[in-house]
C-alpha cells in the first residue's frame, strides 16, 4: 500500500505540467484576441487544438506514469514499508548484539535520513529482503515507524555485492565481520570473485580473511562478538593458538561459561580469550610427569605442550630401553587400534 500511496503521489506531482488549471486559463487568455477577428473559422480549429492538447496530456501523463514504474523497478524511487514485512541478508554480515539505542535516538530526532536497499523477497509474496541497512530497518522497528527503502530487483549476487559495497563505503564492520562474512558467503556457494566484489578486495586478502577465521570455532567468534578495537594482526595471533593447540577450544569455551563473561564488552571478551589461551600454555611447559617403574625406579619424563608429547628417559635408566621402546612402538599403535574399534 505504501507503494501505491508514492506512485499516485508522484503522478499527481507531474500531472499539472500538462493538466493545470493555471496553464488552462492562462492559454484561453493568451488566444482570444487572435481568435475573435476569424471566430467562425478559428472555432473548429480551436477544438482540434484542444483535443491535440488534451491527448497530448493524456499522452504525457501515461509516459510520466510508465516512467515512474520504471524508476520503481529500477530502484531508483523511496518507498516506505512495514518493518513487519522485511527479511534480514539470506547472508548476514555482523555478529549479534548490535546495540542501536543511539541509532534509535538519532532517527527520533532527525528521522530516518538514508533509506535502506531492499528485493522483493524471492520466495515469499508482499514481503522484502534486506540488502542493506539492517540496524536501521532493526531501530525504525523499535521506534515504530514505517522504513524509508529503495525496492530493486536483484540476484542473489547482486544482493551480496551490494551488501558488502555499503558495508565497506561506511567502514563500520570489525575486522572479524569482515572474515566471518567472506566465509558464509563461501559456504554458501558464492563465488571468489563475487566475494571479492562484495568485499573489495583481491585474491590475497580474501584468502587471509578467510583463513583467519577457520581456524576459530563459529560459536566462539560469536561468543566474542564484533570486538571492534582489534585488527587483522590480533584475530591472526589469536587463530594461531587454535591452530597449535588442541586444547584451545576448551580452554576458550571455558572462559566464555565463566559468570563475568557476559558483563564485560566485545573487546574486553577478546582479551579474556586471548589472555585464557596464554595461561595453559605456559602451565604445559612446566607440567611434566614422572614415569616410574613397578619398582620404583624412575624412568623419566611425559610432557605436553599444546599437540605434542614428549618422553624424556632418565640418563640413569638403562640406555637400551630407548631402542626397545622405539621398536614397540609401532606394535602398540596397531594394538592400540585394534582396542578403539573394537569398543565402537
Amino acid at each position: 500500500m505504501a507503494r501505491k500511496g508514492v506512485l499516485a503521489d508522484l503522478i499527481e506531482k507531474k500531472l499539472p505540467a500538462g493538466n493545470s488549471d493555471t496553464d488552462a486559463a492562462s492559454g484561453a487568455a493568451n488566444e482570444a484576441p487572435a481568435a475573435a477577428p476569424f471566430q467562425g473559422a478559428m472555432g473548429t480549429r480551436g477544438a482540434i487544438g484542444a483535443i491535440s492538447r488534451s491527448i497530448a496530456g493524456l499522452t504525457n501523463a501515461a509516459s510520466d506514469a510508465e516512467r515512474l514504474r520504471a524508476q520503481l523497478t529500477a530502484g531508483q524511487a523511496i518507498v516506505e514499508l512495514d518493518p513487519q514485512l522485511l527479511d534480514p541478508s539470506p547472508i548476514a554480515d555482523r555478529l549479534n548484539g548490535q546495540d542501536v539505542s543511539e541509532l534509535m535516538e538519532s532517527i527520533k530526532a532527525s528521522g530516518q535520513q538514508v533509506p535502506i536497499l531492499v528485493r522483493p523477497h524471492p520466495e515469499a509474496q508482499g514481503r522484502y529482503q534486506i540488502a542493506y541497512g539492517h540496524r536501521r530497518a532493526r531501530a525504525l522497528k523499535e521506534i515504530g515507524k514505517p522504513i524509508k527503502a529503495v525496492v530493486r530487483q536483484l540476484t542473489d549476487e547482486e544482493l551480496v555485492v551490494a551488501q558488502g559495497q555499503e558495508n565497506n563505503a561506511r567502514r563500520d564492520l570489525s575486522y572479524i565481520e569482515r572474515a566471518l562474512y567472506a566465509t558464509r558467503l563461501e559456504a554458501a556457494g558464492y563465488t571468489r570473485d563475487t566475494i571479492m566484489a562484495a568485499l573489495a578486495v583481491d585474491k590475497t586478502q580474501l584468502s587471509k580473511l578467510i583463513s583467519s577465521v577457520m581456524k576459530i570455532p563459529t560459536d566462539i567468534i560469536e561468543a566474542i562478538g564484533p570486538a571492534p578495537s582489534f585488527g587483522r594482526n590480533r584475530w591472526v595471533a589469536l587463530a594461531s593458538k587454535f591452530d597449535s593447540d588442541d586444547q584451545a577450544s576448551f580452554v576458550a569455551r571455558s572462559a566464555i561459561s565463566s559468570p563475568d563473561f557476559e558483563n564485560v564488552d566485545t573487546d574486553q571478551r577478546f582479551e579474556v580469550i586471548e589472555k585464557a589461551l596464554q595461561e595453559p600454555r605456559q602451565r604445559s611447559r612446566s607440567e611434566a610427569q614422572s614415569v616410574l617403574s613397578a619398582s620404583g625406579r624412575k624412568v623419566g619424563r611425559i610432557s605436553k605442550s599444546g599437540r605434542d608429547l614428549k618422553i624424556s628417559i632418565d640418563k640413569k635408566f638403562d640406555a637400551a630401553f630407548v631402542e626397545f621402546l622405539v621398536s614397540k612402538l609401532p606394535s602398540l599403535a596397531d594394538e592400540f587400534s585394534k582396542a578403539s574399534e573394537e569398543d565402537k
